[in-house]
């Protein structure tokens, strides 16, 4: 019985970590929403290829005048021989020698604040940069975003599947292992029901354990949540600069919190059911 009752306690401590596992992800995902959006955004660029016969000054000229245009964030300036090298890691170092002139312009890339990232806000910042005789295109995409906007729906919506999923399966292997320890327990309980012991005093002891088994629930998934986001830190340093320690701090406790109340709850539930129960029935479940 207790080799029974042991293998219950670390399936459901299992199971409840990976459900607040997802809890906390969904958590930063939640509260760093707006941050990760206007990231992407803000990084999205806007290229401004100039005409064949624009000079560096003249374009460098025109690259200092983009910090009055309305939404500019930023500007990079490329020079004709950069926009070379970068075409040739994309096309290889021989795509010159089928032009007589290098066809590649000098261009700037502007990135724009994250609130003029939108179809009408670009095509505003679009007429205001083409308005210059310099500028023979202004090019950029807004498939990335949207993309990237409807990922994060469509991850938004697995997560809550999974969490509602293991959410059940968690209330269930809690409820089979306070079953479990009742059964253990049942002369105690029914020796407690004689002498006169409320519902409470019976429940409190299966309580605090739940209370301390969803607290060790939590502490795993709180550690392979910063262990997973230490890993993702390595490739996407940047991304990481807009989380902020508060935040971190902030999903702990909601996946504290959310580990305790889910053990306290569903024992809750469990034992009250339990412990209204004769002496008949309490042996026979």
């Amino acid at each position: 019985m207790r080799r029974r009752i042991f293998g219950a306690w670390v399936s459901t401590v299992i199971s409840i970590s990976l459900v607040l596992l997802l809890v906390g992800v969904a958590s930063i995902l939640l509260l760093n929403a707006r941050s990760v959006s206007d990231y992407f955004k803000e990084n999205m660029q806007v290229s401004v290829l100039m005409k064949q016969d624009v000079t560096e000054e003249q374009a460098l000229a025109y690259q200092s005048t983009l910090a009055s245009v309305p939404g500019v964030r930023s500007t990079t300036f490329i020079s004709r021989e950069q926009g070379i090298e970068e075409m040739a890691k994309m096309l290889g170092s021989d795509f010159l020698d089928v032009f007589s002139s290098a066809p590649v312009p000098v261009s700037i890339d502007v990135n724009l604040e994250a609130d003029y990232v939108s179809l009408d806000s670009l095509e505003t910042v679009k007429a205001l940069l083409s308005a210059s005789p310099l500028v023979d295109e202004v090019v950029y995409q807004t498939s990335l975003v949207e993309a990237l906007n409807a990922n994060l729906h469509k991850i938004g919506l697995v997560l809550g599947v999974l969490i509602a999923l293991l959410l059940f399966i968690s209330f269930v292997l809690i409820g089979n292992m306070v079953r479990l320890n009742v059964f253990a327990r049942r002369f105690t309980i029914h020796t407690m029901q004689l002498v006169g012991a409320t519902r409470g005093f019976i429940r409190a002891p299966f309580i605090g354990q739940s209370a301390v088994q969803g607290l060790f629930a939590a502490l795993i998934a709180i550690g392979l949540l910063v262990g997973g986001l230490f890993i993702l830190r390595r490739e996407f340093v940047q991304l990481f600069e807009i989380f902020q320690l508060k935040t971190l701090l902030l999903t702990m406790g909601i996946v504290v919190v959310s580990g305790v109340l889910i053990c306290v709850v569903s024992t809750w539930i469990v034992v009250g059911r339990l412990v209204r129960f004769d002496r008949d029935q309490l042996y026979a479940f």
